[in-house]
């Protein structure tokens, strides 16, 4: 075989030569070709490998990963609830207002239970019906400009696409908002109106509750107006006073080994030791802050300017995004409370729901420590609401302090009166309302039941992923300021995030935080011109566009006219940035820097009144140049007065009458070219 691969043989050798080499030939080939198969045979018959016996073990089961049950109507026929209630909730009093609504239902021989909806199947809502007395209530906050919450998003696509028949569904909806956003409780209204149009039976008018104003007081004042309505639809009648039920009973390990407590860990144990991504709310990654500098160079106040490093977390992040920060409280009130209560904060407990089915077994991260818990878990800096001071009533000794109490936490209009006034305008946080009341000294355990979790603070990102991909830019401001009873209360996060140095070993340097995307985002097209208005802090975001702008510049694209209106009080105080600022203006990237110095001259000059000075420009880049407006800060004034400056100057040069300069700007933000990242 192998010479038939040869080159073919000189055509001088004569026919008997190569007839006598072709018979030589194949008898070398047969013997090699014998030789070969009786070796590889005798190899085989001596030297294979014999088969291997296989014990014949039991059949291993398939181990398969629990799967959550989808279907809140099983889990309602299986531990006999006919309420259920709701909640879209990004701070977590959505999700507290329906924990109490789902404790009310007992007092009406009803069985409630609040429910996540990114948890369950909504298309479920048709069978609801199957359930005698069966209800389905909806607490909804509005996020952002009219978003629903993340943990609500699947249910509001799912009800924008729904064709589903809901006509056998009772429901009532209420709303979580703030009047000084545009879209004022755009979620709540779109819940209750969509599942009207698709049939489902309203049996109580749709509650709007305003953060801005006394949100605690607005869902009292519906709830004992809910109430009634359900027992009249139902034909029940309440069953008592309301009691105090505990929902989570007390377990302390006495014998426990360490590795098995949390210390702080939002989601998997030990995830701050051990980080994998990807990385979100349930999975903060840890970043080393390397920068920690104060912005202004004068005034009482503090405006601080932080770098997080993200190196090798894999978290990507677009100019306009926010980062959330998970802070800690301060040592000094954990400290306090633990010593008002006579307790051993480093007890190591568990506190177990008493309700075997619920999907929420702790009310927070167990086993843990009262000072952890304290510390990383729980609110303790803001004024309780009511339901709180009502369950801790009951451990007030003096008469006077627990009739008191009660009365905050009723619905009549003087206990209203008192609530306003003595917690939420005088701020009293739980540690003051202990030192102010000497006989209420409650079980720790139930106070620690009662708290509303810690929430993540968001701050609009200060840098762009194309200059900087691998650190986050945070501008903040240090919140500080003296009560009605003249305690100092300082803001969590930020108070927290000052104290952070620079790459120092330990804690100290560490932020736990995420990234959520936003919808804050500079045009598609380089070319296009962009108006960006923030005052203050407000400027963060516009640091991030006005470096994404060089950059792009600097790759050879097109840009268009970046226009920047700040303002801030003093220029030689607190004018946040202005060294970069000055460069940016220098080398062209800001093609117009407007600053207003609102208390530098007798009358006040803010933003918007530069914006008047010059209409003539804002409504040539607007109508002519297509261009984006961005607004950053204060929703409760400023976002509203530079609203109000654009609808004069799209009223004055596009010679149209108020309701159509108004209906105008709408369309820009329909257009997403009028956008705002706001706050209150």
């Amino acid at each position: 075989l192998t010479a038939m691969g040869e080159p073919s043989m000189d055509p001088a050798i004569s026919a008997a030569d190569s007839t006598a080499q072709q018979d030589s030939l194949f008898s070398m080939m047969d013997v090699f070709l014998i030789s070969l198969i009786t070796g590889l045979f005798t190899y085989w018959f001596f030297f294979r490998k014999k088969k291997e016996e296989v014990p014949d073990l039991p059949k291993m089961q398939t181990v398969v990963a629990p799967v959550r049950d989808s279907s809140f109507i099983e889990k309602m026929k299986k531990t006999g609830r006919n309420i259920v209630v709701f909640y879209g909730s990004q701070t977590g009093t959505a999700e507290e207002f329906a924990n109490r609504l789902s404790k009310d239902a007992h007092r009406y021989g009803l069985r409630g239970m609040a429910a996540d909806p990114e948890e369950y199947d909504l298309s479920d809502l048709s069978r609801l019906s199957e359930i005698d007395k069966s209800l389905a209530v909806f607490c909804m906050a509005t996020y952002g400009e009219g978003d629903p919450t993340d943990n609500a998003q699947d249910f509001y696509d799912w009800l924008q696409e729904a064709d589903a028949d809901l006509s056998g569904l009772r429901f009532a909806v209420f709303g979580l908002g703030n009047k000084t956003y545009e879209h004022f409780n755009a979620m709540g209204k779109y819940v209750d109106k969509r599942l009207e149009e698709l049939g489902a039976q309203r049996i109580f008018e749709l509650g709007l509750g305003d953060d801005d104003g006394n949100l605690e007081e607005d869902f009292i004042t519906w709830r004992e107006q809910f109430w009634p309505a359900v027992c009249e639809h139902f034909g029940v009648e309440a069953t008592g006073e309301e009691s105090s039920i505990r929902q989570y009973e007390l377990v302390v390990h006495t014998d426990v080994n360490m590795n098995k407590v949390y210390t702080g860990e939002m989601g998997r144990l030990k995830s701050y030791e051990n980080q994998k991504p990807p990385f979100d709310a349930k999975n903060p990654f840890l970043a080393q802050v390397t920068e920690n500098r104060k912005l202004n160079k004068g005034g009482e106040r503090h405006l601080m300017h932080l770098e997080l490093d993200i190196s090798n977390s894999k978290i990507r992040y677009e100019s306009g995004d926010h980062v959330a920060v998970y802070p800690a409280n301060d040592s000094s009130l954990v400290n306090q409370i633990g010593e008002i209560l006579g307790t051993d904060l480093d007890t190591v407990m568990s506190l177990n729901n008493l309700d075997e089915e619920s999907n929420k077994k702790h009310p927070f991260p167990c086993p843990t420590s009262y000072r952890t818990a304290l510390t990383y878990y729980l609110d303790i800096t803001n004024p309780p609401r009511t339901n709180v001071l009502y369950e801790l009533a009951q451990y007030a000794t003096d008469s006077g302090e627990q009739e008191r109490l009660r009365k905050m936490a009723s619905s009549a209009a003087e206990g209203k009166a008192l609530y306003l006034s003595w917690v939420v305008e005088a701020r009293r946080n739980i540690l003051a309302i202990l030192q102010d009341m000497p006989s209420l000294r409650p079980p720790i355990d139930h106070l620690c039941e009662l708290l509303p979790r810690l929430q993540a603070r968001y701050y609009s990102i200060a840098s762009s992923s194309k200059v900087h991909p691998n650190s986050i830019h945070i501008c903040a401001v240090t919140v500080e300021y003296e009560t009605k009873t003249g305690r100092l209360n300082k803001g969590v996060a930020t108070s927290w995030l000052k104290g952070k140095v620079p790459e120092q070993s330990g804690s100290s340097s560490l932020v736990p935080m995420y990234v959520r995307k936003s919808q804050f985002r500079l045009p598609f097209k380089p070319s296009t011109p962009v108006i960006m208005i923030g005052p203050g802090t407000g400027i963060a975001p516009f640091m991030g566009f006005i470096q994404e702008r060089a950059w792009l510049k600097q790759q050879g694209k097109e840009v268009g006219e970046t226009v920047l209106y700040y303002g801030c009080r003093h220029e030689h105080e607190d004018y946040l940035y202005q060294e970069e600022l000055a460069r940016f203006q220098k080398e062209g990237i800001l093609t117009q820097l407007n600053v207003a110095f609102s208390r530098d001259q007798a009358e006040k000059v803010y933003v918007q009144h530069l914006l008047k000075k010059n209409k003539e420009n804002i409504w040539k880049l607007v109508n002519e140049g297509m261009a984006h407006i961005y607004v950053c800060g204060d929703a409760r004034n400023m976002a509203r007065d530079v609203q109000n400056t654009f609808y004069e100057i799209v009223s004055e040069f596009g010679n149209m009458s108020q309701p159509q300069a108004v209906d105008y700007v709408k369309k820009l933000m329909t257009k997403g070219r009028y956008s705002l990242d706001v706050w209150s």
